[in-house]
């Protein structure tokens, strides 16, 4: 396994400016794994492409993922609309609904505050990078944390693509932190 590489910066300029170059630097990106230390938070950003062989087939995906520092009862977990959610939706099955219908029409997203998730997608620029990925899952997740056996919950975002255009990762990040910043006030 690769070492977790470490990258800091007081803006997220200076921090894309490394990720950038290291993304570039490589010929044929199969993996990057990093620790991002940007305004007080650590975000791992995790790329893996394995591109299969014989019989199998591939696997992608890119992660971002941040411990939250502040534990309360708010959940919420968004998806991309798929044809099961249509199907479900014609059952009468319904998702939370924030009131911006450009992200309404394209995602599902469950919770226990839509007050506060509509507070968390109030920036044009937020919704507009949920509104434009496909395969992707978004939200709070509880991992138990092997040292201390004490449940912390995280931020995570995951999706089904290994994405090594570092501009399309920079507005995926920008996302991840405002949402990252919106919890924690």
């Amino acid at each position: 396994m690769e070492e977790q590489k470490i990258i800091a910066g007081n803006t997220e300029q200076e921090i894309w400016t490394q990720v950038a170059a290291d993304i570039s630097a490589e010929e044929e990106l199969f993996s990057y794994n990093v620790l991002i230390k940007h305004g007080g938070k650590q975000i791992e950003l995790y790329i893996d492409i394995d591109l299969g062989g014989g019989f199998e087939g591939g696997s992608e995906i890119t992660q971002l993922s941040a411990p939250l520092s502040v534990t309360r009862d708010f959940k919420f977990a968004i998806h991309d609309e798929d044809f099961l959610d249509t199907i479900g939706k014609f059952f009468g099955l319904e998702d939370m609904k924030t009131g911006y219908p450009e992200l309404d029409e394209h995602v599902v997203i469950k919770t226990n505050s839509p007050e506060k998730v509509r507070n968390l997608f109030s920036d044009g620029s937020v919704r507009n990078v949920f509104t434009t990925l496909n395969n992707f899952d978004f939200g709070i997740h509880n991992h138990t944390i092997e040292e201390t056996g004490i449940e912390q919950p995280f931020l995570e975002f995951n999706i089904n693509e290994g994405i090594t255009d570092a501009d399309s990762l920079r507005e995926i990040y920008h996302a991840f932190y405002k949402v990252l910043i919106g919890l924690e006030e």
